[in-house]
C-alpha cells in the first residue's frame, strides 16, 4: 500500500472518550441484478429514479418500457456474453468491508459501514436503514461511492434515504440525531494521483516497448450525463473537473488524451460528448497506435465499464485491427483506494461525534408548513428583531397588484 499524506494524517482522529452515540456510514451504489428474472424490476426502478429526471416520458410508460429493456438485456447479456454475471455487487461488498476495517482501526465498533443499493433488494435504502435503526446507530454519514460525479446520482440516494426516514419516523422524536453527507470525491488529490498512477504503470508495463509516448492514446472515461435534467445538477461540472485534473497529471508525458463519456444513448436526450467511441476514433486520427481505456468516473466495476467498453473496443477493432486496445479496471477494492476512502470519512465522523444531538420532532413539519402557509395568506409585515431583542415593525405592506 502506498501511504499518502491523507492516510498518515488520519491518526489525528481517534475514538472519542465519552458518550454513547454510534455512527452508521451508509455506502451507496446502484447494485446490479445477477439473474435475468430481476431485470424488469431493476429497469423500472432505474427509469423511475433516474430517467424521470431528464426524459420527457410519462410514468405509465415505465412498466412496459422496463420489460422491453429487459428483452434487450437478455440479448446482450445471455446471447452475446454467455450469461454474464456482473462482479459489481461482490466488489462493492469488498469495498464496504475494507472501508469498515480501516475506519474501525481508528473508531472501534462505534462506527459501522452499511451498503445500500439504489435498485437491488435486499439492500434497498429503506431495508438497510431499518437495520441501522434496529442496531442502535443514531448518527448517519451518507456516502455515495459508485459514481464519482455523484451530485446528480447521489441526489437519487438522498431521495431514497428521505423516503425511508419518513417511513421509519418515531412520531415526536426522530431516532436520527446527527447527519453528514459526502457529495463527491472528484477533487480529492489522492484519488486523482491514483488514477494517473494506474494509467502510467499500465503503459510502462504493457505498451512502452512498442509505442512512443506520443502514439499512446488515453481515453479517460466519465459517467455520461444528460445536458438537461429538469433543473437538477447533472454532474457534468464535477466530471469535467475530474477529467481535467487527471489529464493534467499525464499530458506532459502522453499528449494524446481525451475524455470519453459512457452515455446511455436514450432518444430525445442530449448527452455529454465525445462518447468513448468518438474519443477513441479522434485519437487514432491523431496517430495513436495504442489506446488505453481508463474508467475514472466509476469507482466500482459494473456492466458499463465492462460490457459497454468491451463493445466499444470490439467495434473499433473491426475497423482498425492494427491498433492495440487496453481495457483497464476501476479502482475497485485496491487497498490504497479503500484506505483513502476511509480517511475522507474521518472528519465527518469526528464532526458527528462532536456535534450536539439533533432533536427533531417530525410531527412539527406539517404544523410548520401550515403555519407558514396561513401567515402568507395575510399582509406581509416585516418584524425584525433588533439588538435590544424587541420586534421592530417596519410596516411596509406589499401591494401585489399592478404598478401604474
Amino acid at each position: 500500500m502506498v501511504a499518502t499524506p491523507d492516510v498518515i494524517q488520519s491518526s489525528e482522529f481517534s475514538a472519542p472518550v465519552s458518550g454513547d452515540s454510534k455512527v452508521a456510514v451508509l455506502l451507496m451504489g446502484y447494485g446490479e441484478v445477477e439473474s435475468y428474472d430481476d431485470f424488469a424490476n431493476y429497469n423500472e426502478q432505474a427509469l423511475n429514479l433516474l430517467t424521470a429526471k431528464f426524459a420527457p416520458v410519462p410514468t405509465w410508460v415505465y412498466p412496459p418500457l422496463a420489460k422491453l429493456l429487459a428483452a434487450f438485456d437478455l440479448h446482450e447479456w445471455s446471447h452475446q456474453h454467455g450469461n454474464f454475471i456482473s462482479p459489481h455487487n461482490a466488489i462493492f461488498e469488498a469495498q464496504r468491508a475494507g472501508i469498515e476495517a480501516n475506519l474501525q482501526e481508528r473508531w472501534g465498533d462505534r462506527v459501522k459501514v452499511f451498503k445500500a443499493f439504489n435498485f437491488c433488494k435486499p439492500f434497498l435504502p429503506d431495508q438497510v436503514l431499518e437495520q441501522v435503526k434496529q442496531e442502535g446507530y443514531d448518527k448517519l454519514l451518507i456516502y455515495p461511492l459508485l459514481v464519482v460525479d455523484s451530485i446528480f446520482t447521489s441526489g437519487i440516494a438522498i431521495e431514497q434515504v428521505n423516503d425511508a426516514l419518513a417511513k421509519l419516523s418515531d412520531g415526536s422524536s426522530h431516532w436520527v440525531q446527527g447527519m453528514r453527507y459526502i457529495p463527491s470525491f472528484f477533487d480529492a488529490p489522492d484519488y486523482i494521483d491514483l488514477l494517473a498512477r494506474m494509467v502510467e504503470e499500465k503503459i510502462q508495463h504493457d505498451l512502452a516497448v512498442a509505442h512512443l509516448p506520443s502514439q499512446t492514446g488515453i481515453v479517460l472515461m466519465n459517467h455520461g450525463c444528460p445536458h438537461e435534467a429538469k433543473g437538477f445538477t447533472s454532474g457534468i461540472d464535477e466530471s469535467q473537473k475530474l477529467y481535467d485534473r487527471v489529464r493534467d497529471r499525464l499530458i506532459q508525458k502522453y499528449p494524446l488524451i481525451s475524455v470519453g463519456w459512457l452515455n446511455h444513448d436514450t432518444p430525445l436526450i442530449q448527452w455529454t460528448q465525445p462518447n468513448a467511441t468518438l474519443a477513441a476514433r479522434n485519437l487514432i486520427d491523431l496517430g495513436a497506435t495504442a489506446l488505453v481505456f481508463m474508467p475514472i468516473g466509476f469507482a466500482t466495476e459494473n456492466h458499463e465499464t465492462l460490457l459497454d467498453v468491451e463493445h466499444i473496443i470490439e467495434g473499433l477493432r473491426r475497423k482498425r485491427p492494427d491498433v492495440t486496445y487496453v481495457q483497464m479496471p476501476c479502482v475497485n477494492d485496491r487497498p490504497d483506494f479503500l484506505a483513502m476512502v476511509a480517511t475522507w470519512a474521518d472528519k465527518p465522523i469526528a464532526d458527528l461525534f462532536d456535534a450536539e444531538a439533533l432533536a427533531i420532532n417530525p410531527a412539527l413539519a406539517a404544523a410548520q408548513a401550515a403555519a407558514v402557509h396561513s401567515h402568507h395568506g395575510h399582509s406581509h409585515d416585516h418584524h425584525l428583531t433588533g439588538a435590544d431583542g424587541h420586534h421592530h415593525d417596519h410596516g411596509h405592506h406589499h401591494d401585489h397588484g399592478p404598478h401604474h
